[in-house]
């Protein structure tokens, strides 16, 4: 099946909710069919949600994750933080475990850290947790009073001693306290959840990738994931009677059948302006991002130690940048174009500000320059 790049990124616009219509989905539905929110930054992840369906608030998201419980915040890919559907949180586990638990061994040998100190670690947290939440310090503190011999060095390194019960599905990221994080134990938060075999989980995870970014490449779902390349493939291989192979513009990558059709019917509005906030998973899914940005302005998107800024994108294409300051009552987005753009598009700019302003909660105002 041959496709142009404009239809393949129609399809992605589509599936996550960017392609500019009104999106009627639910906030569970916009996180499930983006593959999960990346949210190392809370305000990021709520952005993100609002880009893909403007109704909503941020008491809403809220309310999803902390009262409802139809949200749950937890390390996912590449072991960062994400914003998950409650009734995925299994498959994600058990999907992402042999990947986590190999990188968190590079530190636990290196602290000389025995599965029976992991084991011990994970036990003291749940017993600790069975009254609610507790912060990471509060966590630390009483394992230290429990902690056997070996333990010490291990526990002074912050967030190491926590991630193996993240990792394992037995805590989750809970209401923050002030500026402090939370956990909960899993089971007391969204319930006792069922094991899922890895290599199941794995192929639909790759499902789940492919709906919200296809085509794609195993090497971009190892990109995205945080898998080895070998396992990626495997996972290729074992659902590949679901696959149908795609060159983009003479670039292969795969496509689940089911959708096949509606990628070839894809078609791009090149003229549609959004503004994506800081990490968006909309930036993050491939390995390479000619498709998405110029290679003269990939080192403003994407920066020094993991950051990724937040951008204009119109139609398909990352065109500018932006960032928010605060003075007194008003906010003000300064955006920062790669290229003189059309009037029209600075105008698109301004609606897109206008929209944003309601979902900030203060009066907001462009500022448009160009480099």
């Amino acid at each position: 099946m041959r496709v142009g790049a404009a239809q393949a990124a129609a399809f992605r616009l589509h599936r996550q909710h960017l392609a500019g219509a009104r999106s009627n989905a639910s906030i569970v539905d916009v996180v499930r069919d983006s593959a999960g929110i990346q949210a190392q930054v809370q305000s990021a992840a709520e952005m993100a949600i609002w880009t893909r369906r403007r109704q909503t608030t941020r008491n809403e998201i809220r309310v999803a994750l902390w009262h409802t419980h139809d949200l749950v915040k937890t390390s996912a890919m590449r072991l960062t933080l994400h914003l998950l559907p409650a009734r995925d949180f299994p498959l994600y586990v058990a999907a992402m475990r042999p990947a986590s638990r190999a990188k968190l061994a590079l530190w636990q040998r290196r602290l000389k850290i025995t599965p029976q100190h992991v084991r011990h670690m994970i036990e003291t947290m749940l017993d600790s947790l069975s009254g609610g939440p507790l912060t990471q310090h509060e966590l630390i503190t009483r394992a230290i009073e429990r902690a056997p011999r070996g333990l010490r060095a291990w526990l002074e390194h912050a967030w190491v001693p926590v991630r193996p019960a993240i990792i394992e599905g037995a805590i989750v990221y809970g209401p923050p306290r002030g500026a402090e994080t939370t956990f909960v134990r899993t089971d007391l938060w969204i319930g006792e959840q069922r094991a899922m075999d890895v290599e199941a989980a794995r192929g639909e995870l790759l499902r789940r990738f492919l709906r919200a970014f296809g085509p794609a490449t195993a090497h971009d779902f190892a990109k995205w994931s945080g898998i080895t390349v070998s396992d990626a493939r495997t996972v290729v291989v074992a659902i590949e009677p679901e696959l149908t192979p795609v060159s983009v513009d003479g670039a292969a990558g795969w496509i689940l059948s089911a959708d096949a059709d509606m990628l070839r019917r894809a078609t791009l509005d090149v003229d549609t302006v959004r503004l994506l906030g800081p990490f968006d998973s909309f930036l993050l899914a491939h390995a390479t991002k000619e498709h998405l940005v110029d290679a003269r302005f990939y080192k403003r998107v994407y920066r020094a130690q993991g950051w990724i800024s937040a951008v204009v994108l119109r139609g398909s294409t990352v065109i500018g940048t932006w960032t928010q300051t605060s003075g007194g009552r008003r906010i003000t987005i300064h955006v920062e174009l790669f290229r003189r753009e059309p009037a029209a598009v600075r105008r698109a700019i301004e609606d897109e500000v206008a929209a944003l302003s309601a979902f900030l909660g203060a009066p907001a105002a462009a500022r448009v320059g160009s480099i």
